[in-house]
């Protein structure tokens, strides 16, 4: 077996959204959705340069460790992490083996019951204290209108971590006209409320913040005039989801 390595796009060292407290962020490339809202297409290319071993990024990360304090720890984004998925497993055995916190963030579309993808899962599993999951939209037809992909392995995923007792926080952006609607919303909410395992449920509103990237890319960006959401909207799914 050779040397695991992981395709980094980039490092957020002391990140405070993507989990519990304050977290050292790893950020992998390559990803098979194509979400239309998404603020990182700079991440979807599964190809580049910037490879590193586990213990090279953990070495780093710990550099950090006296500000995580009781809940910081480290948290593997994306693109799509579990498209790394060898790379994450390895990372977090070693983080576990030093007492960190680990998280991960994930839209789980990779997710599959097939091998040897269900057999790496269920190691990751060991090793991950916390998922992150976005949810995008129960209905599979808006889900692969607004991603391009499927939903079905996505929520399957979800009712298996639950049945596994890993903890979770699912996720969902808020774009108004396309994932605000009640009936949607409900839907989601009757879903969350099978998991028995949801620590807290998060709203994200929608934001043109990462719209340069693709106009630097030279992709047209489907929700050209798109507002975010008002505070009011936020609200309303918040009270929806029961977010906490």
């Amino acid at each position: 077996m050779g040397e695991i390595l992981g395709n980094i796009h980039s490092v957020e060292s002391f990140g405070s959204a993507d989990g519990p407290g304050v977290r050292y962020i790893v950020f992998l490339k390559g990803c098979n959705m194509r979400c239309k809202y998404c603020h990182n297409p700079d991440t979807w290319a599964k190809g580049g340069d910037n490879l590193k071993t586990p213990e090279e990024i953990l070495q780093k990360a710990l550099r950090y460790k006296t500000y995580w304090r009781d809940n910081g720890g480290i948290t593997v984004s994306g693109g799509e992490a579990l498209l790394q998925i060898e790379f994450v497993t390895e990372l977090f055995r070693l983080a576990r083996e030093k007492g960190v916190h680990t998280c991960l963030d994930t839209s789980g579309n990779p997710f599959t019951r097939e091998e040897p993808f269900f057999s790496q899962f269920n190691r990751l599993m060991e090793y991950t204290d916390l998922f992150m999951l976005d949810i995008k939209h129960m209905d599979p037809e808006g889900h692969k209108s607004l991603t391009g992909q499927d939903n079905a392995n996505i929520l399957d995923m979800a009712g298996y971590l639950s049945d596994h007792g890993k903890a979770m926080w699912i996720r969902h952006v808020l774009v108004p006209g396309i994932t605000d609607d009640e009936e949607q919303l409900k839907r989601l909410r009757s879903f969350i409320d099978t998991l028995q395992t949801v620590e807290r449920v998060e709203v994200l509103p929608y934001h043109t913040l990462g719209v340069f990237k693709w106009k630097e890319l030279g992709i047209p960006y489907q929700l050209e005039g798109v507002e975010p959401p008002t505070a009011e909207q936020v609200e309303r799914a918040q009270a929806l989801l029961g977010a906490r």
